[in-house]
């Protein structure tokens, strides 16, 4: 591996460069989370979080991504909801069962979709249906916001403890970086949020710290007995290349059997490999270029200085 202690790019100084674009980024994705809380939701939210029908279906033949999207057609056809609210996804161990997922419908129309899915694939039977409430989908968000906000809490007071506030407060602002950059994603091409999208986000929170603390031990080992924020600055980045060539391996090794899922897994676990997949790389770039330097002008605001100019 490429030894990048001899390069003399900055990341300190580049700084500037980087948040600028981690702001446009995670921008869009705390703008969409506010639209959704004053009720204009840009996200595609599953039947999990809106409440709905879920239906499952033996077609009697083999299930692959084009059965699936004629379904998702059908059934969207049928009841007139958009298709982009229709989920469908192969299930059971036969490998000729779908499960339906749709906003609330009745019997009537529900019959419907019987019908016309039996009518593309005549040897289709009915399977179980499960109706998931509003109510019960709020609850979900809700228990998704307050784990979520839980475990930043408890990382702030990790790293605090560990290091010092502002490293912990350059660590929490890092990981909901990512979050962002994750909700920005699933809203700007329309992917289902669900629990498997929460999952990964939790996944991408303990990813994405462990990380960044590789870095600041680094930066605390290098930097012992100095307090000059000049020099502070100057071994931060040292630091971060030192660790650099551990955060690509790290990375990479992680991606190839996620993006492996991604190609040869079932449908059902796509969104999730998808959502790891972006918050990897977006927890990779924010523990190396956003984590160091933004410790380093945190400290240099603390202590009455101006951040040195890119």
């Amino acid at each position: 591996m490429k030894d990048f202690t001899k390069s003399t790019f900055s990341f300190v100084q580049k700084f500037k460069i980087f948040a600028i674009i981690s702001l446009i980024l995670a921008g869009i994705g705390l703008a969409c989370f506010l639209a959704t809380v004053f009720g204009a939701s840009p996200f595609n939210f599953d039947t999990e979080f809106v409440g709905g029908v879920s239906t499952t279906y033996d077609l009697g033949v083999t299930v692959d991504s084009g059965v699936t999207d004629n379904i998702r057609q059908i059934t969207s056809q049928t009841t007139g909801f958009q298709a982009a609210s229709v989920q469908v996804q192969a299930t059971g161990s036969s490998g000729t069962g779908v499960l339906v997922k749709t906003l609330e419908m009745d019997s009537e129309t529900r019959d419907a979709v019987f019908n016309a899915v039996k009518e593309a694939y005549p040897n289709t039977q009915a399977g179980e249906t499960t109706y998931i409430s509003a109510s019960v989908g709020d609850d979900l968000k809700a228990a998704a916001v307050k784990a979520s906000l839980l475990a930043i809490v408890l990382i702030l007071i990790y790293i605090t403890i560990r290091f010092e506030f502002r490293s912990g407060l350059a660590a929490v602002l890092t990981l909901c970086h990512d979050i962002c950059v994750m909700m920005a994603f699933f809203a700007i091409f329309q992917l289902p949020v669900n629990m498997n999208f929460i999952a990964a986000a939790l996944t991408i929170l303990g990813y994405s710290i462990n990380a960044t603390i590789v870095v600041f031990d680094r930066v605390r080992e290098n930097t012992k007995g100095i307090a000059d924020i000049k020099i502070f600055g100057d071994v931060t980045d040292r630091s971060i290349k030192q660790t650099l060539a551990r955060s690509i391996n790290t990375s990479v090794t992680t991606l190839i059997p996620i993006v492996l899922i991604l190609i040869l897994g079932v449908p059902s676990i796509q969104n999730f490999a998808i959502a790891l997949i972006v918050g990897i790389v977006s927890g990779t770039y924010s523990s190396v270029c956003i984590a160091g330097p933004l410790w380093v002008n945190l400290r240099k605001i603390g202590s009455g200085k101006k951040p040195a100019k890119a």
